[in-house]
């Protein structure tokens, strides 16, 4: 379930409530308890895929995208042996 922030404009108290999303947003401040004061603020989140049952793709290490991002080796040339000419 997220975490919503909300801020009361009547005394400024900023408190978070985790709900579910089908939760009505809160309306009256706990301290105050004035009623159609209170505001939901914005967080920024991020979704994090831990465990088994994802892709490797899905969250890495940050040792996995070094090892991935260094750039291949150049193969060495091989050359093939001339035949010789033919003396006339």
């Amino acid at each position: 379930m997220p975490t919503y922030g909300y801020r009361c404009d009547k005394c400024g108290y900023v408190f978070e409530k985790v709900q579910r999303f089908s939760d009505e947003p809160v309306k009256s401040c706990p301290i105050c308890k004035t009623r159609g004061k209170v505001k939901r603020t914005v967080h920024a989140t991020s979704i994090v895929f831990k465990g088994a049952g994802f892709y490797k793709t899905d969250s890495r290490k940050t040792s996995d995208k070094a090892s991935e991002t260094k750039p291949a080796e150049p193969k060495p040339k091989v050359e093939t042996p001339k035949a010789p000419a033919a003396a006339e």
